[in-house]
C-alpha cells in the first residue's frame, strides 16, 4: 500500500530512467564508477531528450567546479542561449548504488532496522556518505552533457518506509523540480522507518512509485546485461526473455520466445546486495507494467539502451533489438 504524497507536478512526464547500480559502478570494487559507461548513459540520455532536433556534440556545460591542475571554474557564457534546454524537462532518473552504499549496509546491518544500535546508527551515516556522493558524481557527469540535473535524496525530501514499504513519500519537490526545467535524479538511500527504526529504500521501488505519481509515456531500467534472462545470464544455456506479458491482477508469462516448462526465473543477488537483485526489478517492473507504462530492461551504453530512451519500442518490438520488453495485456 502506497503511504502519504504531495504533488503539483504539472508537465507531463516523457520517461522515467533507472540507472542500475551495476551498469554505472565497477560493482566489485568499492566505491569505483563505470566512468566510460556513466559517460556514455549521459550522452545518450541527452540524445533522447533532444529527440527530434538535431544534438549538438555536446550540450552547454554545468559543472562549473575547479578542475584539476586549474586555478579558475570552467564557464563558457556564449553557450547558453534562450533555446538550450528546449524540452529537456520530461525525463526523470533514479540510480542504484552498485558499489556504493551496499557494503556500508551490509556491514552494519541498516536494512534490518534498529537504529538504536550503535552501529546501526553509524551505518547509516556511512551509507548515506557513499550513496549521496554517488550521485554527485552522476549529476556533475549529467551537468558535462548540458543536462539541467538536480541531485534529490529520498531522505532529505522525506520520504519515509514502514516494515520497509514506503510510507511517505512527498514528491512536491521533485514536482517543482519538473516544473522548474530541471532533471530530478534521485537514488536509492537509507531512511527512516515507522516500525524498524530505519531501512533502504531501493532505486526499483523509488521507480515504481514514481511511476504511479508521475505517470510517464514509459520507463527504462538500464542494467549491466541485455535484458531478463530465465535463469543467471552466466550460464551457457541462459535464454534472454524479450517479450513479457503482465496482467491486471499482477501475474505474467514470457510471450517470447516461446519457452518449454517455463515456470520460473531464476535469479541470483551479490551477497552485499541489500536491495533484492533482478527479482526486485522484475516484482517491481511488473507492478508499473500494471498501471498500461510499457517498462524496457535493456543493457546500458548499447545501441539498444539508446533506442530504448528515444520510445523506439512502444510499438513492435524490432528483430533486431535485444533487450526486455514488460507491458500490459488485456
Amino acid at each position: 500500500m502506497e503511504g502519504k504524497q504531495e504533488r503539483h507536478q504539472t508537465k507531463s512526464i516523457r520517461c522515467i530512467v533507472k540507472l542500475g547500480g551495476a551498469a554505472i559502478t565497477c560493482k566489485n570494487e568499492l566505491e569505483k564508477i563505470n566512468k566510460e559507461s556513466l559517460d556514455i548513459v549521459s550522452s545518450q540520455l541527452r540524445q533522447a531528450m533532444i529527440s527530434g532536433r538535431s544534438p549538438p556534440t555536446t550540450g552547454p556545460g554545468m559543472d562549473w567546479s575547479k578542475r584539476h591542475g586549474e586555478s579558475e571554474v570552467f564557464c563558457i557564457e556564449d553557450d547558453f542561449g534562450e533555446d538550450a534546454f528546449a524540452d529537456s524537462s520530461r525525463f526523470v532518473v533514479v540510480h542504484g548504488a552498485g558499489s556504493f552504499g551496499h557494503f556500508q549496509a551490509s556491514k552494519s546491518g541498516v536494512h534490518k532496522g534498529g537504529l538504536g544500535q550503535p552501529l546501526v546508527k553509524a551505518g547509516f551515516v556511512a551509507t548515506r556518505i557513499s550513496v549521496t556522493s554517488l550521485n554527485l558524481e552522476i549529476v556533475r557527469a549529467l551537468a558535462r552533457e548540458g543536462i539541467p540535473s538536480v541531485g534529490m535524496s529520498p531522505f532529505t525530501c522525506g520520504w519515509s518506509t514502514s516494515e520497509r514499504n514506503i510510507a511517505s513519500a512527498d514528491l512536491s519537490m521533485v514536482a517543482k523540480a519538473i516544473d522548474s526545467g530541471f532533471i530530478p535524479v534521485l537514488h536509492g538511500d537509507a531512511v527512516l522507518d515507522e516500525l524498524q527504526g530505519c531501512s533502504i529504500l531501493s532505486g526499483d521501488v523509488i521507480i515504481r512509485h514514481l511511476a504511479a505519481q508521475l505517470k510517464p509515456e514509459y520507463v527504462v531500467f538500464l542494467t549491466d546485461v541485455l535484458g531478463v534472462y530465465d535463469r543467471p545470464p552466466v550460464e551457457p544455456t541462459a535464454v534472454l526473455l524479450q517479450e513479457i506479458a503482465v496482467r491486471e491482477d499482477g501475474s505474467w508469462d514470457v510471450v517470447k520466445p516461446v519457452l518449454q516448462n517455463m515456470t520460473k526465473v531464476e535469479t541470483t543477488v551479490a551477497a552485499h546486495d541489500t536491495t533484492g537483485g533482478m527479482m526486485t526489478k522484475i516484482t517491481e517492473a511488473a507492478m508499473i507494467a500494471r498501471l498500461g507504462i510499457d517498462v524496457y530492461i535493456v543493457k546500458a551504453a548499447t545501441s539498444y539502451s539508446l533506442r530504448a530512451l528515444n520510445g523506439e519500442l512502444r510499438g513492435n518490438i524490432p528483430d533486431d533489438w535485444y533487450g526486455t520488453v514488460i507491458r500490459l495485456v488485456s
